[in-house]
């Protein structure tokens, strides 16, 4: 438990202090009752030095503020799903799970989108235990749902929870959970006969792939992604998987390939302003955003041209994109430290650290750092 507490912690870049201060602050929104300031910095080290087992309330506070959940922070596994025991049981859950996919599959919808425009725009870290708690609902209706009829509309729902729940996983550092989360929605998609949920699972695998280090076989997953969808995924998710790829191929020097994945994806992607997709609700994508990711790409590449990119999408850049605003930083300054202007890239990493800083974001974090670390 000490290790992986202590580790959460520097992964945020925390100090103990700042952390004492993050776990006062949160309380008082919340109105918990907490130690003094004192005696939690007491606490910190000896949760850290395994001296101390931490309360159930101050893991529920250390769970919002890490992004991770007590496996992650304390070695404890996490909490399994109630057997059903005896018919009588069995019958009961099977009744409510029929509830459920007849009368509220649009309400989870509905969930997951609340979960998904909070963490757009104030991270991923505070949603821990709410993803947790909504995804075993949807697990839990699947696993009684007895027909086809009554089991496709709750797989549909569990693949798209599931990505999202892999998303921010991968946000807070948390590589393991989000591929095991892209697997359960590559299985829900599969159930619910959803080519498109299935190929967004895959393609969302390949970033957990290039966090490990593993490009060249990111994009091999990505470009399978796009043979698994073929031709019955829509538009707008073919632009997203060929910008993936891209993006995947510039990260492994694949220079090439990255310029052509580019041109497939401007040359799928629907025209106008709209930039979700109406059959793939967790898909963002227009030319102001595709615009964004070509500078990504560019920048990667140490190409020139990536700046007029990168500035045009910071111009049109939606303010609630909050976490795609640091990239999109992390990106200029990037293409700026290409081009030997430390200036103008430390002031774009000055941008980016305070809105990873307010979403709590690991993974922006460590490139931001890594950025840092060129000036």
């Amino acid at each position: 438990m000490a290790e992986r507490l202590r580790q959460a912690r520097k992964d945020r870049g925390w100090s103990q202090d700042r952390l004492v201060r993050e776990i006062v602050r949160y309380a008082e929104k919340r109105l918990v009752d907490v130690a003094s300031p004192a005696s939690l910095k007491v606490y910190i080290s000896e949760w850290e030095n395994g001296r101390r087992q931490v309360s159930s309330t101050y893991a529920g506070i250390l769970r919002a503020l890490f992004g991770r959940t007590d496996e992650e922070l304390f070695a404890l596994p996490t909490p399994s799903v109630e057997v059903a025991d005896g018919y009588g049981e069995l019958i009961s859950r099977i009744d409510a799970a029929r509830s459920l996919s007849l009368g509220m599959v649009d309400t989870m919808l509905h969930q997951t989108e609340l979960l998904r425009s909070f963490d757009r725009q104030m991270g991923a870290a505070a949603l821990v235990d709410q993803m947790q708690a909504h995804l075993t609902t949807l697990e839990d209706a699947l696993t009684f749902a007895v027909l086809p009829d009554a089991r496709r509309p709750v797989a549909t729902a569990l693949a798209a929870a599931a990505t999202l729940a892999a998303w921010q996983a991968l946000d807070a550092g948390a590589v393991e959970r989000a591929w095991r989360y892209d697997e359960l929605g590559k299985r829900a998609a599969a159930e619910a006969e959803q080519p498109m949920y299935l190929a967004h699972a895959m393609g969302e695998q390949a970033y957990v792939l290039a966090e490990a280090g593993r490009m060249e076989m990111a994009v091999d997953l990505v470009r399978e992604a796009q043979r698994a969808g073929g031709s019955k995924i829509s538009p707008r998710l073919a632009s997203w998987l060929f910008a993936a790829e891209a993006e995947l191929c510039a990260r492994a020097g694949f220079a090439d390939d990255c310029r052509k994945a580019l041109d497939r994806a401007a040359a799928v992607l629907p025209p106008g302003e709209e930039a979700r997709d109406p059959d793939m609700l967790s898909i963002f994508l227009n030319a102001n955003h595709l615009a964004r990711w070509r500078g990504n790409a560019l920048a990667i590449l140490g190409e020139d041209t990536a700046l007029a990119e990168l500035y045009a999408a910071l111009q049109q850049m939606d303010p609630t994109f909050t976490r795609a605003t640091a990239g999109l930083r992390c990106d200029l300054a990037q293409a700026h430290l290409a081009r030997g202007e430390y200036g103008q890239a430390k002031a774009h990493l000055q941008h980016a650290r305070l809105l990873a800083n307010r979403t709590g974001s690991v993974r922006q974090r460590k490139r931001i750092e890594g950025l840092t670390g060129r000036l």
